[in-house]
């Protein structure tokens, strides 16, 4: 048993932590920290004859909130107590140290762990006791109870102001900027808006209006170069019809409309279709791969031609012969080819020529000569990822291609002869190395 002495001499180290939750007034020469050590010194000195003495390190945090542990002056003061450099931890009052439970529990864990006592100065308990605990425990729940009340009326007011179609803050969308806490329609945005809606119903497809785009080297807001996801968000983004959104439902909102209820339609219409459907209808209304450089044995022009079944849609190239009724000889092409064979067997043929090695020596020769400024290495990786990007491509594009690589295909009883624009391979590798030059660059 401790004798008078023996206690009289105990030295008590009390360290005092503080905590505001805003920044505001701590630029004061005598703050809110100022007067919680000022409240918890004067308690430490009231405890001088059981050796209480207050330790010269602060353990301050001003403009942090009490609903989690990631402060500075409290992972300090953790700190010092694992090191065994405190006894006492003194607060004004428990919502200060934690307004969260289940945090505080693990607090006084750490606390128990190290022998270190917890007291508040405005509400008189002991941890180490079980009664100290329950008080402890009632306390801790009104605080966190307090907080999320708080927090729900904060939810409710931002949801009340979204409702009422009320700014309140977040990304602000290309054609528009802030001002005094409201959307306003920045004009020169507000252009490249429109002519993104009216591009994808001319066009039909956000991959190729995304090329597109690209190649003229439009960015977003941020300054990147877009790609097809964020065309989807842009012409799904109902803030153009002038709206407001809160968890999905859409509300009338304060500011004005970039797009009218026609466009917006319009774009949506297509929108509802599957990508597939729209990439077959552009596939119909796109001239066939070949038109006008496949011809038959004997030199008869051989025409796009389909049928439709239902909901599918049937090509094939077709000699002309046939269509007039013309005597073909037994040896001659078959009068009817499907389309989308000889189309694969033409694009798998200018792939195998793109890749031998005289071809990209030819390739390389000619940029070096025209200083197109593509480097070997994009133009090498071009020719090589051939089948890749040409998978990209829209058909329309891809028709382009191949006019610009084939001169003529011929279909003969032994098979599909293709004859090469050897002078036209450079000035496609150009384009398709221009790209990702730009991607490199942004």
């Amino acid at each position: 048993m401790m004798d008078n002495n023996a206690r009289a001499n105990r030295r008590l180290r009390c360290a005092i932590y503080t905590r505001k939750s805003s920044e505001e007034g701590l630029d004061m020469e005598f703050n809110s920290l100022d007067a919680q050590r000022e409240a918890c010194e004067a308690y430490i000195a009231s405890q001088k004859s059981e050796g209480w003495v207050a330790t010269r390190e602060r353990y301050d945090d001003g403009g942090f909130s009490g609903g989690n542990l990631d402060r500075p002056g409290l992972k300090q003061l953790l700190t010092d107590i694992d090191d065994g450099l405190i006894d006492v931890v003194v607060v004004y009052k428990i919502d200060r140290l934690s307004r969260s439970l289940m945090d505080f529990s693990k607090l006084v864990e750490v606390f128990d762990r190290n022998g270190v006592t917890f007291v508040s100065v405005t509400q008189s308990f002991n941890t180490t006791t079980s009664m100290g605990r329950l008080t402890l425990n009632i306390l801790l729940s009104f605080a966190q109870f307090e907080r999320e009340v708080i927090g729900e009326r904060i939810r409710d007011k931002v949801a009340a102001s979204r409702k009422r179609g009320i700014w309140m803050g977040g990304y602000v969308p290309l054609g528009y900027d802030v001002q005094d806490r409201k959307l306003v329609v920045n004009e020169a945005g507000a252009a490249n808006v429109r002519r993104i809606f009216q591009r994808f119903i001319d066009l039909g497809s956000a991959t190729v209006l995304a090329r597109e785009l690209r190649g003229e080297g439009f960015r977003s807001k941020q300054g990147t170069l877009i790609d097809k996801g964020y065309l989807y968000r842009l012409l799904n983004n109902r803030v153009y019809r002038g709206e407001a959104l809160h968890k999905g439902k859409a509300y009338p909102g304060e500011h004005d409309a970039i797009i009218d209820a026609e466009v917006w339609d319009s774009v949506h219409s297509i929108l509802k279709e599957s990508p597939c459907k729209r990439a077959n209808n552009s596939r119909a209304q796109t001239p066939a791969l070949l038109k006008g450089m496949i011809f038959s044995e004997n030199g008869a022009a051989m025409t796009p031609t389909s049928t439709k079944k239902g909901a599918k849609l049937y090509r094939y190239y077709v000699s002309m012969d046939v269509i007039r009724n013309r005597e073909t000889g037994e040896e001659t092409a078959p009068p009817r080819l499907a389309a989308g064979m000889v189309d694969d067997a033409v694009v798998t043929e200018v792939r195998r020529i793109l890749q031998t090695p005289e071809v990209v020596t030819q390739v390389l020769a000619a940029l070096k000569r025209d200083g197109g400024g593509a480097s070997e290495a994009d133009a090498i990786a071009a020719l090589h990822e051939f089948n890749a990007l040409w998978s990209q491509l829209f058909p329309a594009e891809q028709a382009r291609i191949i006019q610009l690589l084939v001169r003529r295909v011929t279909v003969t009883s032994a098979g599909l002869e293709v004859d090469i624009r050897r002078e036209g391979i450079a000035g496609v590798i150009r384009e398709m190395v221009a790209p990702r030059q730009m991607e490199a660059a942004g």
